[in-house]
């Protein structure tokens, strides 16, 4: 782990690669799991005012779900925040394109200029996880076998996790953070790449 101000990074970030494959997976990842994607409080919230606006956007399982069970649930398990699913499949958030590819209708909405919230930041980050305590907060790799499609396209094009998700990182933690990121990624590849 490498920190930076209140982060411990895991250098996993800088040393595998990932490019998401959505013609491969078809967006797996919002359909696969136990629970919906992961929500910070502050974006409760948020759900909660723009469902109006990206309800055009859903599948109608989506929005019976979400009509019946609100805009975010938690997880029965540990009371995390998260979205609501289609009856324990996909995100209540999802809808699919004509080649039954998954798309965020979140995200659609905000495409169109509809809202100006693009997503979660859990979905946005995605495969990073982070995880929150009280004195730091740990940014981790979330291997998953629904994502072996993006890991060999990372590998093939050569582009680390931390470069693939730079809006990501640049939208959570800022400019200033990412520049400071992206030094201490090049003195690693330095020192332990391959």
């Amino acid at each position: 782990m490498i920190q930076i101000d209140d982060k411990l990074i895991s250098e996993d970030i800088f040393s595998e690669e990932f490019v998401c494959n959505l013609s491969k997976c078809k967006g797996a990842c919002c359909v696969e799991g136990d629970v919906g994607a992961p929500l910070d409080k502050n974006e409760l919230e948020i759900l909660d005012s723009i469902f109006d606006k990206v309800k055009p956007y859903l599948t109608q399982e989506g929005i019976e779900s979400i009509e019946k069970i609100g805009t975010w649930t938690t997880d029965p398990i540990d009371g995390m925040y998260v979205t609501p699913m289609v009856e324990n499949r996909e995100c209540a958030y999802v809808t699919y394109d004509e080649r039954g590819i998954t798309k965020c209708g979140i995200e659609k909405a905000y495409e169109d200029g509809a809202i100006d919230w693009q997503k979660p930041i859990s979905c946005h980050l995605y495969p990073i996880r982070v995880t929150e305590y009280s004195t730091f907060k740990a940014l981790n790799y979330h291997e998953w076998d629904v994502c072996d499609d993006a890991c060999a396209l990372g590998k093939e094009l050569q582009v680390p996790i931390y470069k693939f998700l730079k809006n990501p990182l640049i939208r959570k933690y800022g400019e200033e953070f990412y520049g400071v990121l992206s030094e201490v990624a090049e003195e690693w590849k330095k020192e332990y790449g391959s």
